[in-house]
């Protein structure tokens, strides 16, 4: 499977990072409307990214849920057709949460640098950095704390698990409140 490093932080403000993105990066931006579904799955995350009505990818993904650079290995499985995917997806396995968003996505080098506005909960930066075949983590996570340090992100930013968690997290929250009243 392909492998990266990844960061998600909180920020205060997409507009407020897109200059400083933008200034280290060599591509972009690329806007980018998201709609990923999750799966049940045992061993891993199972998403499945609508990008429009004829377009998607089927992502399987293994990452330890911790805050700071983290390894991820992934499999990417395109479709053209992403509705009846997540029907059947859902159906024999059952759909864990949905996420939808709107990333702002910056090339530098070979690091995704992703701006993301997440219905319902905010604002976050996430750091992709692309490893090749055999290359030692240990540099991607010097080069994700490099770009940490440029784009002024605090490790008390950092935020462990994915987006669907976070959601999880928060609905389930909303609900032991509204039982309280």
């Amino acid at each position: 499977m392909a492998r990266n490093i990844e960061i998600k932080a909180r920020i205060e403000s997409v507009e407020a990072m897109r200059t400083k993105a933008a200034a280290l990066a060599n591509q972009g931006p690329i806007d980018l409307l998201q709609d990923d579904t999750f799966f049940t799955c045992e061993r891993g995350r199972l998403k499945l990214r609508a990008l429009s009505a004829t377009e998607g990818h089927l992502i399987f993904y293994q990452r330890a849920n911790q805050r700071g650079p983290t390894e991820s290995f992934f499999l990417v499985a395109p479709t053209p057709s992403p509705d009846t995917l997540r029907e059947a997806l859902a159906l024999a396995y059952g759909q864990a949460g949905r996420v939808r968003k709107h990333r702002t996505l910056y090339l530098v080098g070979r690091t995704r640098v992703q701006l993301d506005r997440i219905e319902a909960l905010g604002h976050f930066l996430e750091l992709e950095v692309v490893l090749s075949e055999g290359e030692p983590s240990a540099a991607g996570v010097e080069e994700a704390h490099k770009l940490m340090a440029a784009l002024g992100i605090a490790p008390t930013q950092l935020i462990e698990g994915a987006y669907v968690d976070l959601l999880a997290k928060k609905q389930a929250e909303h609900r032991t409140g509204a039982d309280a009243q």
